[in-house]
């Protein structure tokens, strides 16, 4: 595994991006529609934002999307036909079986409380900075496609 620093990861997520293009944010939920949700231990949110099970295979679509997830740009996944995977955040093969389905959940939502040194975006929050008009004060990911994903990847064991 390479070693690389946080300077190389960043300049490596910002060259991801302009080479996959800009991550759409795709939520309606401003900061007021936010579901409310309580960290446990600043590792987990163990309850769904949206009180329903995510699906798994709309989960998987938004991983590799590159205008939604755009998980690939940084982590390797078990999704073979989609190319150029990234190396830049761990290797999710096999996630399901490192982590619950509540700390996956609060890295989605915003992974810099567990990590307050990670580069992984935060796909649930409205307070960004120098973001497009029409963007400003919205989540990248909706609560249900956050509980998609999370739905998906407790399957990667």
């Amino acid at each position: 595994m390479a070693i690389i620093n946080k300077a190389t990861a960043v300049i490596g997520l910002a060259l991801a991006v302009l080479i996959g293009g800009t991550l759409s944010i795709a939520s309606e939920a401003t900061a007021a529609e936010l579901a409310k949700f309580t960290i446990i231990d600043d590792n987990s949110v163990d309850q769904s934002l949206t009180g329903k099970p995510g699906d798994p295979a709309k989960g998987r679509k938004t991983v590799y999307n590159r205008k939604l997830g755009n998980c690939l740009t940084c982590h390797v996944m078990p999704i073979p036909e989609q190319d150029f995977h990234g190396n830049i955040g761990p290797d999710l093969h096999g996630v399901g079986d490192r982590y619950t389905a509540g700390e996956l959940r609060l890295r989605l939502i915003d992974s810099k409380v567990v990590n307050p040194d990670s580069i992984m975006p935060s796909f649930y929050r409205t307070n960004f900075h120098r973001v497009l008009k029409g963007f400003e004060g919205k989540t990248v990911l909706s609560a249900q496609q956050i509980e998609d994903v999370v739905a998906y990847l407790v399957t990667l064991k």
